[in-house]
């Protein structure tokens, strides 16, 4: 698996993509969903909720366990994926695509020095003893 360069990569497996607008697109990783098996229902935040960078963002239920998700970035969430919500298989299938969770404002971008690159990304999964898919 070849992680998305455009991309920055937190310790807790989830991802952030800053588009032209200045929103923060946040999802898990690929590694995230493949270690969680089959998703089954997401709890995310409501539009308008703050949230702080490395703070709990939502819960990812799967066939596995519960799991807390955490914010790559802070800020304002501004819009929550229904297709993901309605539908939580897409994390499984495109986790770095239409399986995206929610949309940031953020609230300060030197954040995005906290996050890896996803060289460093592919390095820690291999440092932690995990498999490179």
């Amino acid at each position: 698996m070849s992680y998305p360069q455009a991309f920055r990569y937190s310790k807790e497996h989830e991802w952030v993509r800053l588009d032209e607008d200045g929103t923060a697109v946040v999802g898990v990783t690929h590694f995230a969903q493949e270690q969680l098996g089959d998703i089954v229902y997401l709890a995310l935040p409501e539009p308008g909720t703050s949230v702080v960078q490395f703070a709990k963002l939502g819960e990812v239920e799967s066939v596995k366990a519960v799991s807390d998700i955490f914010s790559p970035l802070g800020g304002t969430v501004l819009e929550v994926n229904k297709e993901a919500v309605d539908h939580p298989e897409v994390v499984n299938q495109e986790p770095h695509g239409r399986g995206w969770l929610v949309k940031l404002k953020p609230g300060d971008l030197g954040g995005v020095r906290n996050l890896m690159t996803a060289q460093e990304y592919e390095a820690f999964l291999a440092a932690d003893g995990t498999k490179r898919h």
